[in-house]
């Protein structure tokens, strides 16, 4: 498949400058590398979410949660501290 892209000019210093530091051979490689490793995950496969959910749920069960008024308290006080 071929595509066609533009790009700014600072993108296009970017990529050329990693090109001529031997960090890619090509632009063309450069940009297939960010494609390759900067993806979106799968957003319907949420499996990885599951250890820190566990752990949120751990720390409630201590007694280590703060009710959510308390943070909206909070926030609503920083705000008027900076005049919002």
């Amino acid at each position: 498949m071929t595509i066609t892209l533009t790009l700014t000019r600072k993108q296009e210093e970017a990529l050329q400058a990693l090109v001529t530091a031997g960090r890619f051979p090509t632009v063309e490689a450069a940009i297939s590398f960010a494609v390759d490793h900067f993806s979106p995950p799968d957003l319907t496969d949420l499996s990885w979410a599951k250890p820190y959910i566990d752990e949120a749920r751990a720390s409630l069960e201590r007694g280590e949660g703060i009710p959510a008024e308390q943070v909206f308290a909070e926030i609503d006080a920083r705000l008027k501290q900076r005049g919002a």
